[in-house]
């Protein structure tokens, strides 16, 4: 049997399920000024020599360290927040798969906080 839709507070009738258009938007709204007031990645340490130093460390460890799947990112196991030493000691890094750097990790980081 599906489950009955719910009224956004706008008003408006959205199905079980999804998110209103208002809701959106706001999220959207929200997500943007938060990037107009982060510094750049570069103001934040990821330089070029960074990259080439996250290349490296995913050819030592290419595997999520939660899922086993190919890693794309190279995550601040805490995180450095401008602190150089912090930023480059590798004891400090592990690889994530994307799907987990963007989830799990989020989650984890905004509880700490």
């Amino acid at each position: 049997m599906p489950r009955p839709p719910h009224v956004c507070t706008c008003g408006r009738t959205v199905p079980h399920g999804k998110r209103c258009q208002c809701q959106i938007e706001s999220t959207r709204a929200r997500n943007r000024r938060h990037d107009a007031r982060r510094p750049s990645a570069r103001q934040r340490g990821y330089t070029t020599d960074s990259q080439k130093a996250r290349a490296e460390y995913l050819m030592f460890h290419p595997e999520c360290v939660i899922c086993g799947a190919p890693a794309t990112v190279v995550d601040h196991i805490t995180p450095h927040r401008g602190n150089k030493e912090l930023f480059w000691d590798w004891r400090n890094w592990q690889s994530l798969c994307a799907h987990h750097h963007n989830s799990a990790k989020q989650r984890q980081e905004r509880a700490q906080a």
